[in-house]
């Protein structure tokens, strides 16, 4: 059994708005299985592809405020790209964010929505990964989370130490999923901790829903209640508590 990052979510006022920043931001296209829901994948795609990890912006009554606990880092291949592209976003309705990032060759932005991304300065190892360089969680053990999500998902560790983990899909190909150290939470244990931005996950055909969840749950996986209601996907939380949705087999988005 195994399970296949497929997408990446954003809870959005308006999922059609923030999709079509994303799909002009990516160059990608829009697509939509019913309201509220906007999906944001390569042209030409069939989904799932191994290739590609797709944006999934999903409209809900009232976005949590968050914690950035996760973020896209997108690639460049050589500083005029990098400069053009941050023009280009600007243009489109991103605007600077200071997360304390300092003097650094990154650029850091925000999506019409506030949610925080990165524009990486070339660098080779994202060379080959398509716009999307690395999905990125922040963590309190990269090691720890190395171990749950090398074995929750049917990608290949590349990379641990006690501040970065990196896994990619086994095919070589498409965006990284990295692990970052960052400082531990400081919110009061009785406050949730929303996020905007979380992982979904598919079973290949044929595979079980249920079972991949009891897995799940066997290496560490909690259920987790984010006001989900009755749907088809299922909520769980990582050992560190960071959301992410168990799709069924046949569904595409809406979560």
């Amino acid at each position: 059994m195994a399970l296949r990052l497929v997408q990446v979510n954003f809870k959005a006022g308006d999922d059609a708005a923030l999709g079509r920043f994303w799909a002009d931001a990516l160059g990608w296209g829009v697509s939509s299985e019913g309201p509220g829901v906007t999906n944001v994948e390569p042209l030409n795609f069939t989904w799932p592809d191994p290739a590609a990890v797709c944006v999934d912006v999903v409209a809900v009554p009232d976005p949590e405020t968050v914690r950035y606990r996760v973020h896209l880092d997108l690639a460049t291949t050589s500083a005029a790209h990098q400069a053009e592209l941050v023009a280009r976003l600007k243009e489109l309705g991103a605007t600077p964010a200071d997360v304390g990032q300092g003097d650094v060759p990154w650029t850091v932005l925000a999506d019409p929505e506030g949610n925080v991304f990165r524009v990486l300065e070339p660098r080779e190892i994202y060379r080959d990964t398509g716009p999307i360089a690395a999905v990125v969680v922040h963590c309190e053990d990269p090691r720890a989370m190395a171990r749950f999500w090398d074995e929750a998902i049917d990608w290949t560790l590349h990379e641990v130490s006690d501040d970065h983990a990196r896994l990619r899909s086994a095919t070589g190909a498409g965006p990284y999923l990295e692990f970052v150290r960052a400082a531990p939470r400081t919110m009061p244990d009785a406050a949730p901790v929303w996020t905007r931005v979380h992982l979904d996950l598919l079973p290949y055909p044929g595979d079980d829903q249920a079972a991949e969840v009891a897995r799940l749950t066997t290496l560490g996986a909690t259920p987790a209640d984010v006001g989900q209601g009755d749907v088809s996907w299922v909520v769980l939380a990582d050992p560190e508590g960071h959301e992410f949705c168990v799709l069924r087999p046949a569904a595409l988005g809406g979560d």
